[in-house]
């Protein structure tokens, strides 16, 4: 599963809010499970929550009654929601049937005898505990709670909690929650009928047609990497070229590699032309060599050179960008004999803004010195001393994009470059990096 799955904001609010103010509250099933359900009274039991019933709806399902078991054989009643009237901390109240049904009369309060109809959710038997299936096949996630809204006397059904909060929840644990929320929006869980899910005890993803066309990009990439290649394929079919660009640009690249293996040529055309130069150097840079290729020649010449120069950038190495404009030490040179080589070297000032120290037989690396530190030294302090050791270094395989992201994390002005026995062979400064990526910003 994903870590966030989209739109876990709550939907819309029903009109008739006053002055514009929100009128509802929100509750975790596992919070009215087992509620006691009182008439006028406290005194006046009816019994508690069993089960909450939901029918399907355009958007979210909309509860249709309470469900209430008495045990030993007797019926179970169904409530209609329309009879509840408060829900408190502990209690909820409800108004006595005008016509109390002879069946359940003689166990319960007279309300209707619960029946199970087409389209209806019950939370307690079709969704809790029950398992969301990770469409990739590798991963399992459990619905641990539900999460309801309550506004003008209505309750729908909003999210699925996968979190573990959900599951302490669940088992009576509330007082120790810790973990964060992990919500699943209810537009993207369909749960099986009562007989599919009590044999096969899942819920799986999905989303319908109407939904996508209100799908950002991200949440539609996102939906995409949760379900099967027949059902992923199906989804992105559907998407307009623009759309479907965006959404490909947003995927994860096991993703983009999935979608673009089974695109037919005409249809990736339209999605490839909607895209830009760097945008599809991302793209055909995490495609398989031969996909990668085929996707190349669907593309007018001009846009192949110019993808496949941004590349040949993108796959050059830290080796093929040294430079030796630096200066390196022994650990037992003093600061004055630093400083006046310093002086005459004519070394631009780029270069100097570290000193290396280094084993002057083999150049290991050893520490390195900052032009600041040194100036502030006295005369006879040797580099040993002032040294910072270890140092943040580049490999000599790492790719431009993998020195971007030192350069960003550290923010030093230049890196050395090392080997896997770390002699130093050369530096790379942050200006080369910069002048590359921002060509490539220009493409």
């Amino acid at each position: 599963m994903p870590k966030s799955v989209p739109g876990s904001s709550l939907p819309p609010t029903p009109a008739g809010a006053a002055n514009g103010v929100r009128d509802y509250r929100t509750f975790y099933y596992s919070e009215l499970r087992g509620r006691k359900i009182c008439l006028a009274t406290i005194a006046d039991r009816v019994g508690k929550i069993a089960d909450i019933a939901f029918k399907m709806a355009d958007a979210y399902p909309e509860a249709t009654g309470i469900l209430v078991e008495h045990g030993w054989g007797k019926p179970v009643e169904l409530i209609p929601w329309s009879k509840v009237t408060r829900i408190d901390d502990d209690y909820i109240f409800v108004s006595a049937p005008e016509q109390p049904d002879p069946a359940t009369l003689q166990c319960g309060k007279g309300f209707p005898r619960f029946i199970d109809q087409p389209g209806w959710i019950l939370l307690e038997s079709h969704l809790m505990g029950k398992t969301i299936f990770d469409m990739d096949g590798r991963r399992t996630e459990v619905v641990n709670d539900v999460h309801l809204l309550v506004s003008h006397e209505r309750m729908i059904l909003v999210h699925v909690d996968i979190s573990f909060n959900g599951f302490l929840r669940r088992w009576g644990l509330s007082r120790i929650l810790h973990a964060r929320e992990h919500l699943i929006n209810w537009k993207y869980v369909q749960p099986l009928s009562l007989e599919d899910a009590l044999p096969r005890d899942a819920v799986r993803l999905s989303i319908t047609r109407k939904q996508i066309a209100e799908l950002p990009p991200e949440d539609l990439a996102d939906t995409l990497e949760e379900l099967t290649g027949k059902e992923q394929q199906a989804l992105f079919s559907a998407l307009a070229p623009d759309t479907a660009a965006e959404t490909l640009v947003e995927a994860e690249p096991r993703t983009q590699r999935q979608l673009i293996a089974d695109l037919r040529q005409e249809r990736a055309t339209k999605i490839l032309q909607e895209m830009s130069i760097p945008q599809l150097a991302d793209l055909l840079s995490v495609l398989p060599h031969e996909d990668a290729v085929k996707m190349m020649r669907l593309l007018p010449a001009e846009q192949s050179q110019r993808i496949g120069e941004l590349l040949s950038q993108r796959e050059a190495v830290a080796q093929s960008m040294l430079n030796e404009d630096y200066l390196a030490f022994a650990k037992e040179t003093t600061v004055g004999t630093v400083l006046a080589s310093i002086r005459g070297s004519g070394k631009p000032h780029e270069a100097i803004s570290y000193l290396y120290v280094v084993q002057p037989a083999d150049k290991t690396l050893l520490g390195v010195v900052d032009l600041r530190d040194l100036v502030l030294a006295r005369d006879n302090q040797i580099l040993g001393d002032l040294m910072v050791s270890p140092v943040v270094t580049a490999a000599a395989d790492d790719t431009r994009d993998d020195l971007a992201e030192l350069f960003l994390k550290y923010h030093f002005r230049m890196l050395p470059v090392v080997d896997h026995r770390d002699h130093l062979l050369g530096v790379i400064h942050f200006n080369d990096i910069t002048k590359g990526l921002m060509s490539r910003l220009r493409v």
